[in-house]
């Protein structure tokens, strides 16, 4: 079994996921400023005189308390105005609860979305057959070279492909209309598949050629069944990319030969250890602790940390969670990584700009002992 999963596909996953948490966070943060306004409106159904200018004047007291207590990390305040000090812990409890859901939420869906890529893969290799099915039925043409592609037989014939699409579900029965109109608009229009079966006696390397091209140019290209994956997944830009080097390397794997068996390959050498690996460094990251972030923001300076691309924000409280929670994971790598994750997802400047505070940060909290390597992660200074 050859797996596909890397540790940077799994970071990835994990940023995208904290991403998302920060959001809702930022939503939570947005909702208690406006419980705060509500709590301080006239009530128009009292019998009571309505003092307006005191109400304004409360809330006002109550968004500053609230905001600045917030910037400093506090999670409840003290005030002499009962009504204040009610409607801002309130809001702090509110606050709490929801991020906790949020945090729970992503965690569990992160695990299950990196699974899901198997699904995909399993999906893929499942459509493949599906059509072949559907040509072997049309009896207007003949997909002989199709249907008889040594490829195809093989997926067609994989009990372990059968066995895997019925259990996650990804066979593909349940959707016969859209497979169908799929066969009918996009494969059968496709030149390169017309020019196939119009081959005389297509070689090993002639359906090796056409296999490639069917997975990725009509099944993973720009065409519909891609639009249909974007909309059932949430991040299948990223997703897919895996997805491709999986159904690449199974196509690779197997040589032709009458009797051979398809090679599933795995997500992951050993999903245990993955999974560890993304429910500590969410974890780890989602609560990294303030005095952490402190040092973000003293490195920043000429960058104010709230003025910084959110993206940047979540790569270098990554790469400090990285370095504190992984002990195995030398800091070299964890900053070679985490750099390119800024080349690929933030601004033109970010490049640099990590890799000059994760080189500050790295040695200041080696300095500070608190980073401790071992195993392989003692390599750096080699």
């Amino acid at each position: 079994f050859l797996s596909m999963l890397n540790r940077r596909s799994l970071r990835i996953k994990v940023m995208q996921s904290l991403f998302a948490l920060q959001q809702c966070k930022d939503a939570n943060y947005e909702l208690c400023l406006e419980k705060i306004h509500d709590a301080f409106q006239p009530d128009l159904n009292s019998m009571e005189v309505q003092d307006k200018k005191e109400l304004a004047n409360q809330k006002k007291l109550a968004t500053k308390l609230f905001e600045k207590s917030f910037q400093n990390g506090e999670t409840s305040v003290d005030h002499d105005d009962a009504r204040i000090k009610k409607v801002v812990n309130e809001c702090f409890q509110f606050y709490a609860a929801q991020s906790k859901k949020d945090t729970d939420f992503f965690l569990k869906n992160l695990v299950s979305e990196v699974q899901g890529i198997y699904d995909h893969y399993i999906a893929t290799l499942s459509l493949a057959g599906a059509f072949a099915e559907l040509a072997e039925a049309d009896k207007k043409v003949s997909h002989k070279n199709f249907v008889q592609n040594a490829w195809i037989t093989a997926i067609r014939q994989s009990e372990e492909l059968k066995k895997n699409a019925l259990k996650l579900g990804r066979h593909w029965q349940d959707k016969s209309d859209r497979v169908k109109a799929w066969f009918r608009d996009i494969v059968r229009q496709d030149d390169a598949y017309l020019e196939y079966l119009d081959k005389k006696s297509p070689t090993l390397d002639d359906q090796k050629k056409f296999i490639n091209h069917l997975f990725k140019k009509v099944i993973l290209g720009k065409t519909v069944i891609n639009e249909y994956y974007e909309e059932e997944v949430l991040r299948w830009a990223e997703d897919k990319e895996i997805v491709k080097g999986l159904v690449e390397k199974t196509v690779k794997a197997f040589s032709g030969n009458a009797g051979e068996e398809l090679t599933l390959h795995t997500l992951s050498v050993n999903w245990e250890d993955d999974k560890d690996f993304i429910e500590k460094l969410f974890k780890k990251a989602a609560h990294l602790e303030d005095h952490y972030k402190t040092l973000i923001a003293n490195n920043t300076r000429n960058w104010e940390v709230d003025r910084l691309p959110l993206t940047d924000r979540m790569i270098l409280e990554m790469a400090i969670a990285e370095f504190l929670e992984f002990p195995s994971i030398p800091m070299k790598v964890t900053m070679n990584e985490y750099i390119e994750l800024a080349k690929n997802y933030s601004t033109p400047n970010s490049r640099q700009f990590i890799n000059g505070i994760l080189d500050v940060i790295s040695k200041e909290l080696s300095t500070q002992g608190a980073v401790k390597k071992s195993g392989r992660g003692l390599m750096d200074n080699k």
